[in-house]
């Protein structure tokens, strides 16, 4: 079972936030190359969804679908599966995709060594790139054969991700706001890289902010935001917030790290 934190510091509301009647969403938290964990995340969705009254149900992924674990191209694909299916799915564009598509595109040598950094050698493996090669690259030459190995179709596919997401009382983002700020003000670099001066705020935003980026052990509910990245790439523990009118509940990966 997860272990909830639960903070009451700050202002909330005065009615529960909600999605509109006949809506269902689930959004996934950063999967950071777990093709393993998406996958079984993805069945106990939808064995979760079918249980329950038929709705119009949307599959949210809020970014960070790459890098630091072994199956980055794999994630990448299922999520194309997915976008073919013909079902209500969104993408939101986080800091590791922006981060990857600027290597691609411009691999000048500071950004090449910062996707190395945060798990881009582990994404290039995953793309067939040989351990050996990996060894001896250096980070720019790691950037300079990314074009070789990442299809065309993946970079179409990442470039399409929007940036945030409204449904009736709650806002979809990758990293989270800016304070003060409208949601149809906010720019790409807070929704995809803000940290402290959101996670530190403890009011009201105007709508309710569902996101990851922050890793927790744990969900972190406050009365103003949902962090639902629980570090699935080292933890184990993928998960998903899922939304009904003004109910909350959690679908995740805690069995496998049980059955482990």
């Amino acid at each position: 079972m997860l272990k909830f934190l639960k903070r009451t510091a700050g202002l909330s509301r005065a009615a529960p936030p909600a999605i509109p009647e006949g809506q269902r969403v689930y959004a996934v938290g950063d999967i950071h190359g777990r093709a393993d964990l998406f996958d079984h995340l993805l069945e106990k969705i939808a064995a979760d969804d079918g249980a329950r009254a038929p709705a119009e149900t949307t599959l949210i992924l809020l970014g960070d679908l790459i890098d630091r674990g072994p199956g980055s191209c794999q994630v990448i694909e299922r999520a194309m599966e997915l976008e073919q299916s013909g079902r209500d799915v969104r993408f939101l564009m986080g800091n590791h995709e922006e981060v990857f598509l600027e290597a691609l595109k411009d691999p000048c040598r500071e950004t090449a060594r910062f996707f190395y950094r945060i798990g881009g050698g582990e994404t290039m493996l995953s793309y067939g790139l040989p351990e050996k090669e990996l060894i001896e690259c250096d980070s720019l030459q790691l950037a300079e054969r990314m074009p070789s190995l990442v299809p065309q179709s993946h970079i179409d596919f990442l470039g399409r991700f929007d940036d945030q997401l409204t449904i009736g009382d709650y806002v979809f983002v990758h990293a989270g706001v800016k304070p003060g700020v409208p949601m149809e003000e906010q720019k790409q670099r807070h929704l995809r890289w803000i940290r402290d001066e959101f996670l530190h705020h403890d009011r009201y935003l105007g709508k309710m902010v569902v996101h990851g980026h922050t890793v927790t052990e744990a969900v972190e509910e406050r009365p103003h935001r949902i962090g639902v990245d629980t570090g699935a790439w080292s933890s184990g523990l993928l998960t998903a917030v899922a939304l009904e009118g003004t109910e909350r509940w959690f679908v995740d990966t805690a069995d496998v790290l049980q059955a482990a």
